[in-house]
């Protein structure tokens, strides 16, 4: 009888843990899809844009670039021009793993745009 408890127990702990695992797991898969969803950025879509176009025009076009690695793109990066409001992406074209376009706005109007590799 002991043998038995001891093995139900053993069962009942492992399915727990498989079922933890699966979890993380599509927890996991969804952040990646979040990322995807929200900061990658088509070549096309930079090269698109020019400075002086106006802000709703340009953002129409983005992503929302709100995720979790936002601050990951800030770092390395050149300085932000003063009193502008900017938001980062990651390159979606092939080979570019670490091309981070860089959009700022200020009154209104792009400010500046500049693309650099992630450090």
């Amino acid at each position: 009888m002991a043998q038995r408890k001891g093995c139900l127990i053993g069962c009942g702990v492992a399915l727990v843990l498989g079922i933890g695992a699966v979890v993380l797991l599509l927890f996991g898969i969804g952040k990646i899809a979040d990322v995807a969803d929200k900061t990658l950025l088509d070549p096309g879509v930079y090269t698109s844009v020019k400075t002086g176009d106006p802000e709703a025009a340009v953002r129409e076009k983005l992503p929302s670039g709100e995720s979790f690695v936002k601050g990951a793109l800030k770092e390395g990066g050149p300085a932000e021009p003063g009193g502008s409001s900017c938001s980062w992406y990651l390159s979606s074209g092939d080979g570019a793993d670490s091309t981070v376009f860089r959009f700022c706005f200020k009154d209104g109007k792009l400010a500046e745009k500049v693309e650099y590799e992630m450090k």
